[in-house]
């Protein structure tokens, strides 16, 4: 293949399919290679399929191209993957109190079945509301302290649906950069002014908040904890500026919710700011049993006019009775004094962030939040690393560009309290000898 231009324009054009799709870039020189991505694309030219494939191949080139791994086992601290004959530890699943498949968690959704049937065929406002789900909503509420509580399909609906039901063109929301993509979504569905101030930075968050006086409701928007990271918001000083300045507070507690602060109640517990949050998002696909299912909690009124209004709500399918009952168990366990769970990967977090920074790794995040990022930079690096780990019967996962910044690749662990400590040791003896031998440490 000679490197000019129309040599590509004609390869693409004429070559068969197979060819095509068998031609790779890798060892072409910068030069070369955006000659030829210039010339697929443009070949590709109204055809989706070769668009899409052009595409493809620039992910697979910078090393970013996602692989999902199999998992032939139920979500436990210990599962089973395709192409394995044997199992391996798990440390990326949001399954921070090891109830995804706790015993009296499958039983409750199994029994919930036989009493309530499998689903509703409906909308909630239709005939989809049985007395489970205003019973979770109840639950929801009374865990969280708040006035009432909606369910959603997931936290992204929940997401997804709030801002526009609540704000209009004459108010403002303000928030962190870093927030969740379900967030940035929902706001840019809303006709209120949209405000972003530096992640978790309060002089910005407060210049904002001054740019916005003439607004009429203003809403400052954040994470309890950033998904990536694992940092906490510091709300403590994001509801003083709140106050200050007679604004509202939303915080979506996913990463929070269930394990975080003392009895598990979250960032507002951790933080100290009970009564001063006025709505929370977040979801029963994590800690809470980890299936599906999201939530808003907050004010009454809040609440009220998300069932008139909120587009997701009014037009997704009710939670399936299985979900909502094994979510009421879950609940029950953790209001009858299942805080030993909350306690247990509390210090399985300590052990894991003590063992790997002693060996020299950066860690990022809270020193309580079992969200532990070990951070490499490369994103090849990251995916080698992985494997690695892999080898080692660890199962962990490279994050890299676009899901976290560019040169900001890292594996993302995250401790559940099913793991022992046992598998704690296990886990950072093979981060150390994978560390070591991709010159890492």
């Amino acid at each position: 293949i000679l490197f000019t231009e129309n040599c590509y324009m004609y390869i693409m054009i004429k070559a068969p399919k197979p060819l095509f799709r068998s031609l790779s870039v890798a060892a072409l020189g910068r030069s070369q290679k955006r000659c030829f991505s210039q010339a697929m694309a443009s070949a590709s030219s109204g055809n989706l399929r070769m668009a899409l494939d052009v595409q493809l191949q620039e992910i697979k080139n910078q090393g970013t191209y996602k692989n999902e791994r199999i998992i032939t086992s139920p979500q436990s601290s210990v599962v089973s993957i395709k192409g394995t004959d044997h199992k391996v530890l798990n440390f990326c699943a949001n399954n921070y109190l090891g109830l995804a498949n706790h015993p009296e968690v499958v039983q409750a959704a199994k029994d919930t079945i036989d009493d309530h049937g499998f689903g509703l065929a409906s909308v909630r406002f239709i005939c989809g509301t049985q007395d489970i789900h205003k019973e979770l909503e109840e639950t929801i509420a009374k865990f969280h302290d708040m006035d009432d509580a909606i369910l959603y399909p997931s936290c992204f609906d929940a997401n997804a649906g709030l801002f526009e039901a609540i704000l209009g063109k004459d108010d403002a929301v303000i928030s962190d950069e870093l927030n969740h993509a379900s967030i940035i979504d929902g706001i840019r569905l809303c006709k209120a002014g949209r405000f972003r101030y530096k992640h978790m930075d309060m002089t910005h968050l407060e210049e904002c908040l001054v740019q916005t006086q003439d607004r009429n409701i203003r809403l400052i928007v954040t994470d309890g904890v950033f998904s990536m990271d694992g940092d906490v918001a510091p709300l403590k000083d994001i509801c003083n500026l709140a106050e200050k300045y007679d604004a509202h507070v939303f915080i979506d507690e996913c990463h929070a919710t269930g394990f975080f602060g003392a009895t598990g109640r979250g960032t507002i517990e951790h933080c100290d700011v009970h009564g001063r949050v006025a709505i929370i998002n977040s979801t029963l696909g994590k800690a809470l049993g980890g299936a599906t299912g999201g939530y808003t909690t907050g004010y009454q009124e809040v609440v009220d006019i998300l069932r008139q209004r909120s587009r997701p709500y009014l037009f997704s399918n009710t939670v399936a009775p299985s979900v909502v009952g094994a979510s009421l168990k879950v609940f029950e366990m953790l209001q009858d004094g299942n805080a030993g769970l909350v306690d247990k990967v509390r210090a399985n977090t300590h052990v894991f962030r003590n063992r790997l920074t002693e060996a020299g790794f950066e860690l990022r995040g809270d020193y309580d939040h079992p969200i532990a990022p070990v951070m490499l930079g490369d994103a090849r690096l990251a995916a080698e690393f992985a494997q690695e780990m892999l080898s080692r019967d660890i199962y962990v996962v490279g994050f890299s560009y676009p899901v976290v910044p560019m040169g900001l690749a890292r594996i993302r662990t995250q401790m559940s309290a099913a793991h022992t400590m046992e598998d704690i040791d296990r886990a950072t003896d093979a981060f150390i000898e994978v560390g070591k031998k991709l010159g890492v440490i």
